[in-house]
This record gives C-alpha cells, sequence and structure tokens, in this order.
C-alpha cells in the first residue's frame, strides 16, 4: 500500500538499546494504564521496531525489560488470571512484509493455508467478558496476558456488551472497548463540565473511563468482539467453539447479542487467496476516514481450527493471526500559536500554528480549533505538547493538549479583542465570534464568493478585478455588478474593450441562474450548495423563502430547529440586498419546483402533522418539486464522468439529481439508493458494493434522467 511505512529508530550501542527499552516499556506501561502515552502510535511502532532490530543483531544483549517478547508491551500485571492467555499481535506494515509471514505460516503448518478472516483493528482497550450461564459476571483487561485487571464496575456502561446473552452459555467474549466519535465528544464535555481535562483521544478516554470508579457522572462506550474463549465448566459449548472458523464463531457471538465487527461497514470476510486478502486490505483501508471509530490496521488470521491448531502460538502472538498496520492518523507535536482568521461573513475562525509533524504521508502545520469555546473547552495553551488527528481529506484538528506533559511554560491562548480583519468590535454572543461588519469586513471575499463557479458563475471576475471594483467604489455589494456601466470598467487598469465586453456578458448570463445558485451567492450561514438547492426546491420562489417562519424553514430535509432560526435571522439581515438583486432582474424562481400548500390548504399536512412533499428524512426529496425518475432516492456520485455527463461540474451533477427529484449526498451509507460511479470511482463505490446499494455508470444514469440534462450537454 502507498504510504506505508517501514522505518525503524536507529540504535547505535548498548547504551542507546537500554535507553529505548525503558522509553518503549514506559510508554506501554501508561498506554495501558491511562491511555496517556508520551508517544503517539506512530512513534512506539518504530521504536519497538528498532529495538527488535537491535535484538536480532546482538541477541546476546537483550534486556529482561525488552518489550518485544512480551504481551502488550510489557504492561503492569493485574489480579485477575486469564483462562487462556490473552495475547498480542505481531505486525507488518507492506504488502511484501504480508507476503513473507504468509509464506512463512503456509510453511510451518506444511500446506497452504485454506481460508483467512480479514477484519478491521479495532484503535480500543482489549477486554475479556465472561459469561456464566449467559449473564455478565465480570470484565478483566488485558493487562500482560496472563493476568488483568477487574473493571467489572464498568459494566451496563458499555453499548454491545448485554447483561444477559441470548443463550444461558458460559463462556468468555473477548474484544475491544472503545468510544465512537459522538461518544467521544460527549464524553469531553461531560468531563470539562465537572471540570477535569478533556481525553486527549478517544482511545485515551476508553482506557481512562473503563478504570475510572465513583464518578459523577457517566460515559458510555462500546465493545467489538473478536473472539469467543470457552471457559473450564463451558461444557459441550468448549467442544463446539474448538472446532468453528474464525468468521463463524463471530457469527455466534452475534446471535447471542454482542456486538462485533460484523455490525459494521467494514465486517469480516472470509477470503480463499493471499491476493484477494490484500484487496480487502486496501478496501478497509480506504473506508478508513468515514467509520466512527478508529482503527489503525487490518486483523489477517487463519479461518479455519486445523491451520490455528498446526500453527501454535508463542509465548507474546499467536502464530495464526497478524496486524497489518496502516499508517498513523493522528501524532503528538506542538502548539506553536494561533491564528485568527475572518471569513467572508464575518466569522472570526481560530487557527492552530504547528510544529510539522507528518501524518498519513503529509506534513501538517495547521489545525482547526473550531471557536474561542473550544479552546476554552479544551484548556489549550501556546507551547502545549497536543494530539493531532487526521483522517482522509479531513481537516487536521486538535483533540486535546497532553497534560501530563506540560513543563509550566505554557502560555494561555489571547483572544481577539477587535476584529483581526478591520479593527471593529467583535460580537461574542455566540460560539462562533463574528465581526459586528458582517460581509461588509470581507466585501472582496464576499463578492468573489458570489461570483463563483458554483454560485453565479461569472467567468472573468477573479478576486484581483472585484478588488478593482471595490477599490474604486464601484461595488459595495454583489448586486452592484449587475448595475455596472461599460465606460465604467473600461475606466479601470487593463480593463480593454474586449474584456469589457465579456465581463458585460458573463454578469448578464448571471442573471438567468436560477433561485438556488442566487440563494448560495448570498452565502447565508447554514447553507452551502447542497442545502441551498434544497431550500429552493422547497419553495420554489424567493417571495416564500423570505416569507417563510422558522417552523416552515424546518419542513426542508437537514434544516433543524436552530439553524432555521439563524436563517431567518440573516434573511432579514439581507433584505436590501436582496431587494437589489430582484431590482436587477435575477431570476427568483427554481425551475421544475411546486410551491409548498399553504397552510389549511387541502392536503396541506400530512397524518404525521407535516407538510407534504416535505423531505422527512435522507432518503426524500427536498420539497415541492414535480416528481422525477429520482424521487425519493438518496444518490451519491463518484469518479470521472463520461459520455452525457462528461463536462459536468460535480456541483452540475448534484443540480441535475435533485432537478430530477432525488437528493444528493456526498458519503455512502445504508440509506444510500444508489451510486452514479465513473472512472477511478475507489473508496466509495468499495462501500456500496459492502451495503449491497445499487451502483449505475455515467451512461446508465445518463439515460434515466435524461429529459433533465441541461440543453448545453
Amino acid at each position: 500500500m502507498e504510504g506505508m511505512t517501514n522505518s525503524a529508530v536507529a540504535l547505535a550501542d548498548t547504551a542507546a538499546y537500554a535507553a529505548a527499552v525503558e522509553e518503549a516499556s514506559r510508554a506501554a506501561a501508561a498506554y495501558y494504564a491511562t491511555g496517556e502515552s508520551a508517544l503517539d502510535d506512530d512513534a512506539y511502532d518504530r521504536l519497538a521496531r528498532g529495538i527488535a532490530a537491535y535484538e536480532e543483531a546482538h541477541p546476546q544483549e537483550v534486556l529482561a525489560d525488552s518489550p518485544t517478547g512480551k504481551v502488550a508491551g510489557g504492561t503492569a500485571v493485574g489480579d485477575v488470571p486469564h483462562t487462556v492467555p490473552m495475547l498480542s499481535l505481531d505486525n507488518v506494515f507492506s504488502a511484501e512484509q504480508f507476503a513473507t509471514w504468509t509464506a512463512s505460516l503456509e510453511r510451518r503448518i506444511g500446506r497452504p493455508v485454506a481460508a483467512w478472516s480479514v477484519e478491521p483493528k479495532l484503535d480500543g482497550l482489549a477486554v475479556a467478558a465472561r459469561y456464566r450461564e449467559g449473564r455478565l459476571e465480570r470484565l478483566i483487561t488485558r493487562g500482560d496476558g496472563t493476568a488483568g485487571e477487574d473493571v467489572s464496575h464498568a459494566i451496563g456502561t458499555v453499548v454491545g456488551l448485554p447483561a444477559e446473552l441470548a443463550e444461558p452459555v458460559t463462556i468468555e467474549l473477548r474484544g475491544e472497548i472503545l468510544m465512537t466519535a459522538e461518544q467521544f465528544e460527549r464524553a469531553n464535555t461531560a468531563r470539562t463540565a465537572h471540570g477535569g481535562a478533556p481525553f486527549a483521544n478517544a482511545r485515551n478516554g476508553a482506557a481512562g473511563t473503563l478504570r475510572a470508579k465513583d464518578r459523577a457522572y457517566t460515559v458510555e462506550m462500546t465493545f467489538f468482539a473478536y473472539g469467543v474463549v470457552a471457559l473450564p465448566d463451558s461444557g459441550e459449548t468448549a467442544t463446539a467453539l474448538a472446532e468453528l472458523p474464525h468468521g463463524e464463531t463471530l457469527t455466534y457471538a452475534a446471535g447471542l447479542g454482542v456486538h462485533t465487527a460484523g455490525e459494521t461497514v467494514v465486517a469480516p470476510r472470509t477470503l480463499a487467496t493471499v491476493e484477494e486478502v490484500q484487496a480487502r486490505i486496501e478496501e478497509i483501508a480506504s473506508l478508513r476516514a468515514s467509520l466512527s471509530f478508529g482503527i489503525d490496521g487490518i486483523v489477517i488470521k487463519a479461518d479455519l481450527a486445523a491451520d490455528r491448531r498446526d500453527a501454535g502460538s508463542g509465548s507474546r502472538a499467536p502464530r495464526w493471526a497478524i496486524a497489518y498496520k496502516l499508517p498513523a492518523v493522528e501524532k503528538v507535536t506542538r502548539l506553536l500559536g494561533v491564528e485568527w482568521n475572518v471569513g467572508r461573513t464575518g466569522i472570526i475562525a481560530p487557527r492552530a500554528v504547528l510544529e510539522p509533524v507528518e501524518i498519513d504521508g503529509s506534513t501538517v502545520g495547521y489545525a482547526t480549533l473550531h471557536n474561542p469555546a473550544d479552546i476554552t473547552r479544551r484548556d489549550l495553551r501556546v507551547g502545549d505538547h497536543v494530539m493531532v488527528y487526521k483522517a482522509g481529506d479531513i481537516i487536521p484538528r486538535i483533540e486535546a493538549p497532553v497534560a501530563h506533559l506540560r513543563t509550566g511554560e505554557e502560555q494561555p491562548i489571547a483572544f481577539p479583542e477587535s476584529c483581526p480583519q478591520c479593527g471593529s468590535e467583535i460580537d461574542t454572543s455566540e460560539q462562533r465570534w463574528r465581526c459586528v461588519r458582517g460581509r461588509d469586513c470581507r466585501l472582496v471575499a464576499s463578492v468573489s464568493y458570489a461570483a463563483g463557479r458554483d454560485q453565479l458563475d461569472i467567468e472573468g471576475l477573479g478576486a484581483t478585478r472585484v478588488v478593482q471594483l471595490v477599490d474604486a467604489g464601484l461595488v459595495k455589494d454583489f448586486a452592484d455588478l449587475f448595475a455596472l456601466e461599460r465606460e465604467q470598467l473600461l475606466a479601470l487598469e487593463r480593463m480593454g474593450e474586449t474584456s469589457t465586453d465579456n465581463l458585460l456578458t458573463a454578469i448578464d448570463a448571471a442573471r438567468r441562474q436560477p433561485l438556488s445558485r442566487v440563494f448560495c451567492a448570498l452565502g447565508v450561514r447554514g447553507t452551502g450548495r447542497s442545502m441551498s438547492r434544497r431550500i429552493a426546491r422547497y419553495f420554489a420562489d424567493m417571495d416564500r423563502i423570505r416569507a417563510a417562519d422558522a417552523e416552515a424553514l424546518q419542513r426542508v430535509d437537514g434544516i433543524g430547529k436552530e439553524k432555521a432560526a439563524a436563517v431567518v435571522a440573516e434573511l432579514v439581515e439581507l433584505a436590501p440586498l436582496i431587494d437589489k438583486l430582484v431590482a436587477a432582474g435575477l431570476t427568483m424562481t427554481e425551475p421544475g419546483a411546486t410551491p409548498p400548500p399553504e397552510p389549511g390548504e387541502e392536503g396541506a399536512e400530512g397524518a404525521d402533522g407535516t407538510a407534504d412533499g416535505a423531505a422527512g428524512g435522507e432518503t426524500g426529496s427536498a420539497g415541492g418539486a414535480d416528481a422525477g425518475p429520482l424521487d425519493g432516492m438518496t444518490v451519491v456520485v463518484t469518479g470521472a464522468m463520461t459520455g452525457a455527463l462528461e463536462k459536468l461540474s460535480r456541483n452540475q451533477m448534484n443540480e441535475l439529481i435533485e432537478r430530477a427529484g432525488g437528493r444528493s449526498s456526498s458519503s455512502v451509507s445504508k440509506r444510500t439508493t444508489l451510486l452514479v460511479a465513473g472512472e477511478k470511482a475507489g473508496s466509495k463505490r468499495a462501500k456500496a458494493e459492502d451495503l449491497g446499494v445499487r451502483i449505475s455508470g455515467p451512461e446508465e444514469f445518463a439515460a434515466l434522467v435524461a429529459a433533465f440534462l441541461p440543453d448545453a450537454v
């Protein structure tokens, strides 16, 4: 796989080796005790590989404290013995290393492995859940593999680990306890509300929460089983479990009412060849960014019991399973400072300046900080060591400071007292601070946005030209563009007759853009391209949008109570601008859309009290549009389009979907009805196949929506 790393810390001599062993042992103990290791995953892996390489070259110098021969890197021994050792997994970091490992395993058992089970490696805390006659009796951490810590006090706070199984069996379920992204956010909110420091990441949160006793608040976690172990008094269950293939073991666990990885979008698969396994590894890795929980690799296991028995286990890891580690998506680095940037609507957004760090194949020097309240909640300080997280194309963000690495020299982050752009006062009444001048503070950005390709699409009106118009006093908002005269433009520097006429032609063409584009150009906070289309399709014309109250706006799919109130308030603020646009002759209706029934009209309300035509969920169409071939469908587009769709931008594709009665979405989920997959479709196609979503090629889709294609296509 591209981006994989096989680097190791180079250890030059015995002293360096001894120091590395001490650092790794200390980090492992902290990781498994509280989750608050000073090393991130990538740093620990490189250190461990360096130790292993040194020991291979100098076997006579191996220290007793070395983590290479110990389960979980040599964590503290717990007080509850495991009935069967709870081992760790060895790691590989590339396709070549994986191929070498599989060849070694097949040499060991003397035959090809009959089947492989492939599943995500969940980034949580390994536990054993003991059930006696179907009732959850005890919860134990991995510890050093031979004994673990009793954390039974956490029973009842873990989703996916029922107090009673569907059958009265005596078994031990082994798996990972973790926090989903949503659980992690809720945990930090509760923790900071009670005076605690926020967790650095979800793994830390799970580790700390699992061991916490007598807290004044409760934090929810999630369990996923990866194995089932028979206890000494399991009876016939033990015999049956011993012969089950691994995949069937997980099916058995799920049947008992326990969460397994089979309930996620990266469900385990049983595959026949190493080539199929490698392809599945690529698929799971591509889905990583879309998951609601962390994974740090993929686990590959010999599926059949006979292969596992013949392979056996070492003192620290089974020989029939391996962890294929993925590149790190989180690293520890230092927060050097905070920049305050002003957006086109006047929002003042903080951005973290970081000591550059390599994450998932790219150098990260900045991260989002959301808003001042977020900085305060996370108790961030300049000079802090911080955990930075990055997944896929998502903007890097800071999870939290690594509080135990503080030296006392860290400084509070200074919040601006006036607008960093224009020096005006700041409205701090909401979580997101805003310059009191709003859009006027960033007039150039606001006009440039309105003229952009996905809004009014005024060709030739780039930021440089907008600056000229603003500096010349010709434009005070984007409605003024439609009042520009030829002589005014010719008087500007570098504006000849041809460029002037072309610009005026493009501005005139913008008058014919549909309402959805005009509304998007307004830049109403909380509404982008997709939401603007839904609003325009639902209300059909600008007058109805402006007359709508918060209750009416909530009938549009995706608009909740708070957003509805904000949109109403902002439309009042934008009234003078909208009036100017109406006077300038811009289109204030949405083609193909029909207005929703007025209150009191027949059919105005359905049985559930909501307006007919309002999209009640992700699969609904967004309002008063006539039914089309995609009515009620949620459609995702991925890859390069060909044929009749080749010249359409992604935004134009989304507009086409909604004109045809569907709802466009950017991500594949269980609610997706159709995926339009063009050339080089990647992770979204793989996810759609996993979920059984219908997949269409560009030609088939173009035929389906032919009546709604733009005239120019």
